[in-house]
């Protein structure tokens, strides 16, 4: 195997034929929605070899999730077509039983002889090509030559389609080499399959297409380069600032070592993608930032779905309403690593609509007066869209999150956080990890606006219905401040501010004096801090100290001694020394005891948990996994970096090196990782089976 950017060839031998294969593959920097790949036999046997070549690839050219659901049925849509450069499937309808539709797309696979030869037969149909009990590694049709392929001009339909493309035979001499192009396409109404053809289709035009995309991701890449003194490294860092682009085009499952779900992108992977695209691409991020923040619902919540255009959302995946109570801290970090980068502090005062559907009290109510003829917009009363600045969208996630806690006075789970796998704690769960990073948030937040203030910006506008929950202003208009240690209070404020804004809000706006509302953020950053380092941090029986990091369904402390032995996170210390949460002291002793429980060389580090030993029905499905896979107990590359960040934040060098160098070093050694470079979503040992007794 031999890889570059986007692009890769292997190349296989069989000695015993005497015959060579590479076969290249990548996807144009052009506007045409096809990948191309280009195969090249070559005779390395010490006489003359006849070959009769066919390329075959299947034309599925349906929904994903007809490989279990219909598949047959869907089938029945087909109508295929041989072309003189290959085959092509236009299904008739979009199959969806909530409400078919028409199908605009036709699903090609084109190919030619390098010298732009077409082929000259072709076999449209799975069954004829693999034969009764067949398969498409030993196609019926190649074996026995069979006489199954037709000419150009035919139709048939309703059948499983491949393109099976077969060649005129040819003689190799020894040392000769015969090369042909294979076009996969997805092609639209007004592109014609000779225009591919005539773009792409000979081994000249390959090779040319080739250099320019090559020349393409070189250049995009070179916006941000590292210079380490370790040349291998830096080169390797190169591939990791790929990975964003990466998902961005294929989403998140284009390889099984970075992660999983339906491949798409959520709400935390744009905001996340956002950061990098704030290095490699940064004239796109302020429009994409400011879109993004559509997505967000007045109850603090927001659209989990990306659509397939900036700042379009959908409410749920699978149809089912879930809250990840994590997401309302990122659209934050984003954004202020945007002002501090451009100095574009006026970004916070743009305005932006928010996302509205029949969900309400952050997917806990239906509002049974919202219809969907009214779309994903928030309304007054008169039917106006109502439009608040960045900075409200982003005081409603902190404010919100800040007042919906459980019994231990911190921020309830909810439906997990960014540990997608602590979904099965949706009543009494709650994450004192992700408290932390609120708590650093407003922090922050209470000193960036008083910057506003600084630009002669003295009071800004915010939704009077808001103003509820800014209960520490010097003149609160609610009364007086609430005692933060009574959790029934705060809940019962946050019921009041959702009833508030339940189908609509008012419009009125009222002035804040940006001076006073530093002050209410920084009171409860001040609360929520002493709250996490008194209440929080444990200490257990062998005399290691650290955060507590969760509560479990049941309402019980996760983390400490337990009867099947240490239970710790790494989630639960990333955020409090991040954010400085943990004082000095408090961050040497996480240290010590993440190194002692949770550091594992043969994983490349640092391991996202203990061993719990148990399926935790009352925490999540990811106790479910082996441990050492995934979310239970892997080195996730995403947390580990992020521990790798705060302990340089913290001045603790040497100790945020071993955990990106730990990573590094585990991930070039081709023999173990055996992935391309980059920084996998988890790592786990190779090589070995593990026989539990």
């Amino acid at each position: 195997m031999e890889a570059g950017f986007l692009w890769h060839k292997i190349a296989r031998e069989s000695p015993r034929v005497g015959l060579r294969a590479e076969i290249t593959n990548f996807i144009p920097s052009s506007d045409d929605q096809v990948e191309l790949m280009q195969v090249t036999l070559t005779n390395i046997a010490d006489g003359s070899l006849a070959i009769t070549p066919t390329a075959a690839i299947p034309i599925y050219g349906r929904s994903a999730d007809n490989l279990r659901d219909h598949r047959h049925v869907t089938s029945l849509l087909h109508r295929i077509a041989t072309h003189r450069f290959g085959v092509l499937v236009r299904p008739t309808l979009s199959f969806d039983e909530r409400g078919h539709h028409p199908n605009s797309l036709t699903y090609g696979v084109l190919g030619a002889e390098g010298d732009g030869t077409p082929p000259q037969s072709f076999c449209p149909i799975v069954e004829e090509f693999i034969g009764e009990g067949g398969c498409l590694e030993w196609p019926e049709a190649i074996v026995t030559s069979s006489d199954k392929f037709y000419s150009a001009g035919q139709r048939f339909e309703g059948y499983e389609a491949i393109g099976a493309l077969r060649f005129g035979q040819t003689t190799l001499e020894p040392g000769q080499s015969k090369s042909y192009i294979v076009i996969m396409a997805v092609i639209r109404d007004g592109v014609e399959p000779d225009m591919l053809v005539n773009h792409y289709g000979s081994q000249a035009r390959f090779a040319d297409w080739f250099q320019r995309t090559k020349a393409h991701w070189q250049s995009k890449l070179a916006t941000l380069a590292f210079h380490s003194g370790d040349s291998q490294r830096d080169l390797w860092q190169k591939w990791v600032a790929l990975q964003p682009i990466m998902r961005r085009l294929f989403g998140n499952s284009f390889l099984p070592y970075h992660d999983y779900g339906r491949g798409g992108r959520g709400w935390r992977d744009l905001w996340q993608d956002c950061l990098a695209l704030l290095m490699m691409e940064p004239d796109q991020v302020p429009d994409l930032l400011l879109s993004s923040y559509g997505g967000v619902r007045i109850d603090g919540s927001n659209a989990t779905i990306i659509g397939a255009r900036p700042g379009e959302f959908l409410a749920d995946r699978n149809n089912i309403a879930r809250i990840w109570m994590d997401h309302g801290a990122w659209p934050y970090l984003t954004t202020r690593l945007y002002i501090d980068q451009s100095g574009g502090l006026g970004f916070l005062l743009r305005e932006q609509i928010y996302f509205k559907d029949q969900h309400i009290n952050r997917s806990r109510g239906i509002d049974q007066d919202w219809q969907p003829d009214q779309g994903t917009l928030l309304h007054t009363p008169s039917g106006e869209v109502y439009r608040g600045t960045v900075l409200e969208h982003i005081l409603v996630q902190h404010l919100t999150a800040f007042f919906n806690v459980g019994e231990h006075n911190n921020i309830r789970l909810e439906d997990a956080d960014w540990n997608d796998g602590l979904d099965m704690a949706p009543d009494r769960g709650e994450s004192v990890a992700f408290t932390a990073f609120y708590a650093s948030n407003l922090r922050e937040l209470s000193q960036l606006v008083l910057e506003l203030e600084r630009q002669g910006i003295s009071y800004i506008e915010l939704a009077s219905e808001l103003t509820v929950l800014l209960d520490a202003l010097p003149r609160p208009s609610h009364g007086e401040r609430l005692d933060y240690e009574l959790v029934e209070a705060k809940q019962e404020r946050l019921r009041a501010y959702f009833a508030s804004c339940r189908h609509t809000v008012s419009g009125v706006k009222t002035s804040i004096a940006v001076r006073d509302l530093s002050q209410d953020l920084a009171a409860k950053a001040d609360w929520l801090t002493h709250h996490l380092r008194v209440q929080e941090w444990i200490r257990n029986g062998e005399g290691y100290e650290w955060f507590n990091g969760y509560y479990d369904n049941d309402g019980a402390r996760v983390e400490g001694d337990h009867p099947s032995g240490v239970r710790m996170t790494l989630t639960g210390q990333v955020f409090a020394l991040m954010g400085g949460i943990a004082t000095d002291e408090q961050a040497r002793q996480i240290v010590r005891s993440v190194e002692r429980y949770l550091y594992d060389a043969s994983v490349g580090g640092y391991r996202l948990n203990t061993n719990f030993n148990e399926v935790l029905l009352n925490l999540g499905r990811c106790f479910g996994f082996a441990f050492g896979t995934k979310e239970n107990g892997a080195m996730f590359s995403h947390m580990a970096v992020m521990y790798a960040n705060a302990l340089y934040r913290r001045g603790l060098v040497q100790e945020g090196y071993k955990v990106l160098n730990g990573i590094y070093q585990h991930c070039r050694n081709f023999q173990v990782s055996r992935i391309y470079p980059a920084f996998p979503s988890t790592s786990m040992p190779k090589g070995e089976v593990r026989i539990l007794s």
